[in-house]
């Protein structure tokens, strides 16, 4: 695993421990490194590569591990290193794809305090927060929150409520969110760039909110998935371009392939209702029924309108998964 020295967060961007009126220094040692390898001919290998880098956060003391699930998803080995050195192994116990959510279980003592786990809804825009990775102090950004919005990810992903902290963690993946009481609040995601003006890049993290959390904490402990209805998934890639929603690509294997769909590919509608963002897309698409349900879609291709039809599937059954013990 990298060492503990490789990097570190500019002094002057740092928590400072009397700014807190919780122990600064016991919380941030609840945030762990973590590495996982996924093997080359895994689903994910080619998007998300076969060997990935990031953080969880030890939400029990048992060694319950919560971190982003795109850092575990098809894992056959995961370790998780403390901030004095010591390196576990650990198990991908399930990850969730609607909330973004992954947990691991240490397999030898962390001896490390769980995070008390907090409400994201309780967080308001200005608000002081800390964003951190493994590593203490050096290795956390002071930030605040900047905007509570919708976000929409173009692999078949969509939050109602994203937080967005600034300034941005450069090394954001399972990252802890932690609130002015010391408590767990959420879990970092992603890096983006939003432009105030065409001059003027702005950097954020986006995190995904821990309120989402609670309602399916237990399914994924005892079944590896939530208990709801799975949403029918296509396998398609796409993005907004230019006031038109674009398919940029298809996995694999997937529904979307079988069904002809390419890159190039300018959506127009889900059965019969006009689609222009990723948002109005994805919640077409999951409105028609669970998994295994037909969903129609009608392109732009060359100049020509196509009529396709999508058998939707059951994203988790396109990937390997974690077996529980």
């Amino acid at each position: 695993m990298p060492s503990s020295g490789d990097w570190k967060i500019p002094p002057a961007a740092q928590p400072k421990a009397d700014g807190y009126k919780f122990d600064l220094d016991r919380a941030l040692s609840a945030v762990v490194a973590l590495r996982s390898e996924v093997p080359a001919d895994a689903t994910t290998a080619e998007t998300l590569g076969t060997e990935r880098a990031g953080h969880g956060v030890v939400i029990r003391e048992s060694g319950l591990v919560l971190t982003i699930g795109y850092l575990i998803t098809e894992a056959e080995a995961v370790w998780l290193r403390a901030a004095d050195g010591r390196v576990v192994p650990g198990h991908a116990l399930a990850f969730d794809h609607e909330t973004g959510f992954g947990l691991v279980q240490a397999l030898a003592r962390l001896d490390l305090p769980a995070l008390p786990i907090g409400r994201s809804a309780d967080l308001l825009v200005g608000e002081h927060v800390i964003l951190a990775a493994a590593g203490g102090r050096q290795r956390a950004v002071a930030a605040r929150i900047v905007a509570r919005q919708e976000f929409a990810g173009y692999w078949e992903y969509l939050l109602d409520d994203a937080i967005f902290t600034a300034p941005a963690h450069p090394n954001w993946g399972g990252a802890a969110l932690i609130n002015a009481a010391g408590e767990l609040v959420g879990i970092g995601s992603l890096h983006l760039e939003q432009r105030r003006d065409p001059d003027t890049v702005f950097h954020v993290n986006m995190i995904v909110p821990i309120d989402l959390l609670s309602p399916v904490l237990d399914d994924l402990l005892t079944r590896g998935r939530p208990n709801r209805p799975v949403r029918p998934w296509l396998g398609l890639y796409a993005t907004e371009l230019e006031d038109k929603l674009v398919v940029v690509g298809v996995a694999s294997g997937s529904p979307a392939q079988r069904a002809d769909l390419r890159a190039g590919d300018t959506l127009l509608s889900v059965a019969d209702a006009p689609v222009s963002t990723l948002a109005e897309l994805f919640r077409r698409i999951w409105s028609l029924g669970p998994a295994g349900v037909e969903v129609p879609i009608t392109v732009m291709r060359d100049g020509r309108m196509l009529a396709l039809r999508v058998a939707s599937g059951d994203r988790l059954r396109f990937l390997r998964t974690p077996r529980l013990h």
